[in-house]
């Protein structure tokens, strides 16, 4: 395929506002934006998760979630999926088979597809990888009890039975209070079922593993498919020589990474990652865009992105990004929170995230006017 340019009508047209100087000061201040809205989106539910305000397990957060899930959907939606579709459809393409099949879409599928296999792949490696660690430490627990109870036969038969006794009403204290403690859990998520009481104690240390587990894979995924549209939208900024171009985007890529960041910074909070290991997720998100302008910018002159090539090469990428955020804005973010059981108890937070979440899919689709 050839890498050669192909100017059409819109092209030439473009090239009235070409100015590679105000270009470059506009890449600049994009940068700067960028940066900072991402820093502070993906910093609030990383700093403020031990604040009252946004706790994981507040209203706040959860409506800040929602309507963050609403931005990522409108991001895949109705800025990747039409970029790659008008990339994949451009007049420059042969048009077989660029435009004999719906290229876009089906590769948007495709990465949707592959992301549901990922996400379930890992999952259950590492509840399995939960469920060794937790068989260790009962093993470990076992092996010291057997040891307790090995010395237990040389001491005086007196102190034997008052040891003995004290022991075992130690250890029906620890399971008493721990049984309690499981059953005001159980009775608080289940005031509002009814019988899900007794379901919940059965199952509460088992679900409590899966759901951090869940969080685990789900920030990570996250992560990987917002990064990589994140790099393809900062290269399509810094190879731009309009200012025309890159003036509306800053505003909307700011907005934009705002929200994605609060969103993965919210996913990382309720996996409980170690501060090290947060704090290299949520740098490697921000400077992702930032980045890319950078990148973009130091190859301007030298890349052509009206080729054929380039243009094949952005239009799948856009794909695969729009397939992967699809797929995590509706499952992992909007059915995870949408369909449990806290919010089903709770009508008011219901009503208030749906209007959330309609609010930042609009907003986020008024953006693809300018940008």
């Amino acid at each position: 395929m050839s890498a050669t340019s192909c100017v059409t009508a819109g092209g030439e047209a473009g090239d009235a506002c070409r100015d590679g100087g105000a270009a470059f000061l506009l890449k600049m201040v994009a940068i700067g934006a960028i940066l900072v809205a991402g820093v502070a989106g993906v910093a609030i539910p990383l700093v403020g998760r031990k604040r009252r305000l946004l706790r994981t397990d507040g209203s706040l957060f959860v409506l800040a979630k929602a309507f963050a899930a609403g931005v990522i959907l409108a991001t895949g939606f109705v800025h990747m999926l039409h970029d790659a579709q008008t990339a994949l459809t451009d007049p420059c393409l042969p048009e077989s088979p660029w435009r004999r099949f719906p290229f876009s879409g089906f590769v948007a599928m495709l990465a949707a597809l592959g992301t549901l296999v990922v996400d379930f792949v890992s999952t259950q490696l590492y509840e399995r990888k939960h469920h060794d660690e937790q068989m260790g430490l009962k093993a470990a627990s076992a092996a010291v009890a057997a040891a307790s109870d090995s010395i237990v036969p040389m001491m005086p038969e007196a102190d034997s039975e008052a040891g003995r006794g004290k022991a075992g009403m130690h250890i029906v204290g620890i399971h008493a209070h721990a049984a309690e403690h499981r059953h005001s859990h159980a009775h608080e998520r289940g005031a509002c079922a009814g019988g899900q009481a007794h379901h919940d104690h059965a199952y509460h240390d088992e679900g409590h593993v899966s759901s951090h587990v869940r969080h685990v894979v789900v920030s990570q995924i996250l992560e990987l498919g917002i990064v990589s549209h994140s790099v393809i939208i900062g290269l399509s900024v810094g190879v731009s020589q309009s200012p025309c171009t890159i003036r509306p985007l800053i505003a909307a890529l700011s907005f934009h990474q705002f929200f994605e960041g609060f969103a993965l910074g919210g996913c990382i909070s309720q996996a409980q990652f170690k501060n090290a290991a947060a704090a290299a997720m949520a740098c490697f998100f921000a400077i992702t865009t930032p980045g890319g302008v950078a990148a973009g910018a130091a190859v301007a002159r030298q890349f052509n992105a009206s080729s054929p090539r380039a243009l094949v090469v952005e239009g799948i990428l856009d794909a695969v990004s729009a397939g992967i955020l699809i797929y995590m804005a509706l499952v992992d973010l909007i059915a995870a929170d949408f369909l449990s059981h806290r919010m089903r108890c709770n009508f008011r937070m219901q009503v208030a995230s749906y209007v959330a979440l309609f609010l930042g899919a609009a907003s986020m689709s008024s953006l693809a006017t300018w940008a």
